[in-house]
């Protein structure tokens, strides 16, 4: 006994195109690489531009303070009291005395000299400033 099986013309194909899936997946991977960098970096602050400037390429502990006054350890909002506590629990090596401070090049003076007393004062004894160097393009303003 044979059992034939035979194709209707009626019957339907059940399987799942997953080609427009796919397409929508890596466009949003693209998106999701692109935005992540900025979300990292989200403290939005307008350092100076100085002839002199080095890269720095180690895992280092940064103060920053945006135009507002706000300061913050890393991307973690904190105050002048708590600054040091703060600093201590991001450092990694318990000996390392270097601070990083980006400022925002129009933030008041006094206020910049309150974050720098406040960090010397919690036993760091070297205080940084990060600066970005000066755009070399054609047509670009330099002092």
């Amino acid at each position: 006994m044979s059992v034939s099986l035979q194709r209707g013309t009626g019957t339907s194909v059940a399987e799942i195109n997953v080609t427009p899936l796919v397409d929508v997946m890596l466009v949003l991977l693209v998106i999701f690489m692109i935005t992540v960098p900025v979300i990292q970096s989200g403290i939005e602050v307008q350092v100076p531009q100085t002839h002199n400037t080095r890269q720095l390429s180690q895992n280092l502990v940064v103060v920053s303070v945006d135009r507002s006054g706000n300061v913050y350890v890393g991307d973690q909002i904190t105050n002048l009291k708590t600054i040091g506590a703060d600093l201590r629990k991001h450092m990694s090596d318990p000996n390392q005395k270097t601070i990083y401070v980006r400022a925002d090049e129009h933030l008041p003076w006094g206020d910049l000299a309150r974050v720098m007393d406040a960090i010397k004062s919690s036993g760091m004894t070297s205080v940084e400033m990060v600066t970005q160097p000066y755009d070399h393009t054609p047509g670009a303003s330099q002092p």
